[in-house]
């Protein structure tokens, strides 16, 4: 089995290594040149892990029509670059292939979710499946062989047991699920909440206030899933409160640092002018701010989160405002 990815960065490289330990032909392609000789040559990109091997099998080139008889194609570029590259695969493949998605988000204008949007760039003649392999996942874990438990999301559990079987070994492990909505949703809102995690750290809240943050957070993603037709159970799961505590904790996410850098600022005005990484819970912010009035959701979380991003709101008058909500059961 061919196995392509598309995206030379943490997540991409990662993964990739997983499939490489686990003996399989793996091709990482990548813009950057650098990037793509550091992992032919030297076994590393050491742009995102200092000091960390990769296995020897794993190959990457510059040249995208090399993931032409690919029998699945892993994309790793961030979602708002998702369809440009789902339109280049359209032009390149010859034969069906399983797309296994693992970006977070929403399109910015049609406010799809990554599997629709995949799905509408694709000919179906060309695509087998959409895969979405998504959950409690750091890419600098998973590429020091740490324990880790992810998802395979797909309406079609054949396809998901075929992404479950290539990826599994005795440090990753692969569950699947079919609720392709609820757990798109989840990975998604769940780097809103870590962006509010952060500004609570930034504002050197503590353990009790992000506790709080998370499981008032976790029933906002919830009420807002279900609106769209999640299982409520899907957010008991790996894409729902396993993903939610992973990035509303770590270091590693780009999502919590981001609002721990708004909060010790008590403002997001130099970060948004400044910030030259991806953040997708900012894009995610904005994207389910609007579906939420359009729809009389009611998202008290993402809405603060929404105003101190692009409103200017300073955080602490955003906290202040949340715990001065009318009381109510929980």
């Amino acid at each position: 089995m061919k196995i392509s990815i598309l995206g030379s960065g943490s997540w991409g490289s990662a993964l990739g290594n997983v499939l490489a330990k686990n003996n399989h032909e793996v091709l990482i392609w990548g813009r950057e040149v650098d990037e793509v000789n550091d992992i032919n040559q030297n076994h590393e990109n050491s742009k995102y892990f200092k000091e960390v091997k990769l296995d020897s099998g794993l190959v990457a080139t510059n040249d995208f029509n090399h993931i032409k008889n690919s029998d699945v194609i892993l994309i790793a570029v961030p979602s708002i670059a998702i369809e440009e590259v789902c339109f280049r695969i359209n032009d390149v493949i010859d034969k069906p292939a399983i797309i296994v998605n693992v970006a977070k988000g929403f399109h910015p204008v049609s406010h799809l979710r990554i599997s629709e949007v995949i799905k509408n760039a694709i000919d179906k003649d060309l695509l087998v499946d959409v895969v979405s392999l998504i959950g409690p996942t750091h890419a600098e874990e998973v590429v020091l062989n740490l324990l880790t438990a992810i998802n395979a999301v797909c309406e079609n559990d054949d396809s998901a047991k075929v992404i479950q079987e290539i990826f599994s070994n005795d440090t990753f492990r692969v569950y699947r699920s079919n609720d392709v909505v609820g757990s798109e949703i989840g990975v998604a809102l769940k780097n809103v909440m870590a962006i509010a995690s952060g500004i609570v750290e930034g504002l050197k809240q503590g353990d009790n206030a992000k506790a709080a943050l998370m499981t008032r957070g976790l029933a906002e993603i919830s009420r807002f899933g279900q609106y769209f037709g999640a299982k409520p159970e899907t957010y008991l799961g790996l894409t729902g409160v396993g993903d939610l505590i992973v990035t509303c904790t770590s270091h590693h996410s780009r999502n919590f640092m981001a609002g721990y850098e708004i909060g010790k600022a008590n403002s997001a005005t130099d970060f948004m002018l400044n910030n030259k990484k991806t953040v997708e819970g900012i894009f995610c912010a904005k994207i389910v701010y609007e579906l939420a009035i359009e729809h009389n959701i009611q998202m008290p979380i993402t809405n603060q989160v929404y105003e101190v991003l692009f409103q200017n709101k300073m955080p602490s008058l955003a906290i202040f405002e949340l715990m001065q909500r009318e009381l109510k059961a929980e």
